[in-house]
């Protein structure tokens, strides 16, 4: 009881530091959310053609739920994937104590809590703690399988369809258990719940194909296939993860945890695969590896636990946990992801509220970015993402500049190092596609990372003024003078919290 009073303590004090934080890719969601809520559907634009940017339909869906209530989506998410992360580290205690005593709960349970990001992705918005929590809870209930535990019939198929809902690749990460679970069990009641699973699977595919038109979701034609960028987060989520890798890998080595270990190393492989051969971008603090760090802390906890001589699994189980908290801490975009809260709301946020209160008629709120996140979502315009996410001719190739220029937004922000862009980006064409527009404003989002609007010289006053007027007033609540992507900036920012 101790024990998980402590780790409970270390988890919520992890999520307090980390609360301010949502990513600016979750407002892609929130987008899509907001407007299912109002009844057009989860598109990107009302109107225009329809466009899945986005991989997480479960999410969306749960999160139209929340903007229908009329939530703040920032913290409806937030508070779901906190409740989640409680329930993940609840499992991580519960089933680390059932197959490995103490030692169990101590290395699993505790290379969760001390793993830093862990809390910024239950924070972030997006759907990664969802993932993690579902893929974990698949897991328990096979390791119940090889020890022939009762296992309710209806849940393996449910928790199946979810994870591929949650993500399109969360049903190749379930799978393993899925089948060991349907192989072991008898009875007609797994054919009609596996039957039901696969009936409302194939209707949710064949309904998207043919509301968006296209076989995959847009953003894969965006990201996937950087062979390159895969093998290098490939070697560098081995590192980052070793001790656990290696304790559960072990489990594999004795004949007495061999089956379980099979099962955790096949899921983590078939759960990873997917990421190697894609590199995924938008990769902050091992976003992607976090999906199946629960799966690994239990498997590094439940082997630590077990190994004989036991003071041999202890330390074993100490160097994964201090493992684990030092690479954490010490991640190389830590600085910009923890500053990254006060910086979205002082620069996207400011700029898409700004926007929202211009003085421009409905049909002329057209809008042009790069980064299609807080600043599409805040401003409600129509909005043209030029990375392509959102755009399905700009994913399949169509010169971001040309598009841009043949739907002549009334604004055009503009992405770049500093107050005066130059070149291109993304393929983009700053100077040719801003021909004719004013700058009414530069917003620094942190050192080196600014945001310039541009718009139609009719409109340029009154964006300006309220642009202008939202990014002063969001620069004086959040770090004022400080834009420095620095670890000692977020400290700074969580002394200032304390009462004491």
């Amino acid at each position: 009881m101790v024990v998980s009073l402590v780790l409970l303590a270390l988890f919520l004090v992890g999520a307090w530091a980390a609360w301010f934080f949502t990513i600016d890719d979750a407002f892609i969601s929130f987008r899509y959310s907001a407007n299912l809520a109002d009844g057009h559907g989860p598109v990107w634009n009302v109107d225009g053609p329809r466009v899945e940017g986005f991989t997480n339909f479960a999410w969306v869906v749960w999160s139209g739920l929340g903007a229908w209530l009329g939530l703040a989506l920032p913290l409806f998410t937030k508070v779901t994937s906190l409740v989640l992360g409680l329930g993940t580290l609840y499992l991580l205690i519960r089933e680390g104590h059932r197959r490995a005593g103490l030692t169990g709960v101590l290395v699993g349970a505790g290379a969760y809590v001390v793993f830093l990001p862990t809390y910024f992705h239950i924070t972030a918005g997006l759907e990664t703690a969802a993932f993690a929590a579902v893929l974990l809870r698949i897991v328990v209930l096979g390791v119940r399988v090889l020890a022939n535990e009762r296992v309710r019939t209806w849940e393996p198929p449910v928790l199946l369809l979810l994870l591929g809902m949650l993500r399109p690749e969360g049903v190749l990460a379930a799978l393993p258990v899925f089948l060991l679970w349907f192989v072991r069990s008898e009875g007609r009641a797994r054919w009609l719940w596996s039957g039901a699973a696969v009936v409302v699977g194939a209707g949710y595919f064949v309904w998207r194909w043919r509301f968006y038109g296209q076989l995959l979701p847009n953003t894969f034609y965006v990201k996937f296939g950087h062979l390159d960028s895969g093998w290098l987060w490939t070697k560098h989520t081995a590192v980052l993860l070793l001790p656990l890798l290696l304790l559960t890998l072990s489990l594999v080595v004795r004949k007495a945890t061999r089956g379980m270990g099979v099962l955790l190393v096949v899921t983590v492989a078939v759960t990873y695969v997917t990421y190697a051969v894609s590199g995924p971008t938008m990769d902050y603090l091992d976003r992607f590896a976090d999906h199946a760090i629960p799966v690994l802390c239990l498997g590094a906890g439940i082997a630590a636990g077990t190994l004989k001589p036991r003071l041999v699994g202890a330390l074993l189980g100490l160097v994964a946990v201090g493992w684990s908290a030092v690479g954490g801490a010490t991640a190389p975009d830590l600085g910009v992801i923890a500053n990254y809260g006060p910086d979205l709301q002082r620069a996207h946020v400011a700029i898409g509220k700004g926007l929202a209160e211009a003085d421009v008629p409905p049909a002329a709120r057209t809008l042009a970015v790069t980064d299609a996140g807080a600043i599409p979502y805040y401003s409600g315009w129509n909005s043209i993402d030029y990375i392509g996410l959102n755009d399905a001719a700009i994913a399949r190739g169509a010169d971001p500049t040309e598009v841009v220029m043949k739907a002549r937004p009334t604004v055009i922000v503009v992405t770049a190092n500093g107050p005066d862009p130059s070149g291109t980006r993304y393929g983009f064409d700053f100077a040719k596609a801003t021909a004719g527009y004013e700058k009414v404003s530069t917003v620094e989002m942190r050192a080196g990372y600014w945001q310039n609007v541009y718009a139609l010289p009719q409109y340029a006053a009154t964006i300006g003024q309220h642009v202008q007027q939202r990014a002063d007033a969001a620069r004086k609540a959040n770090d004022y003078d400080r834009a420095e992507d620095t670890v000692d900036r977020w400290l700074d920012r969580l002394r200032s919290q304390l009462p004491f």
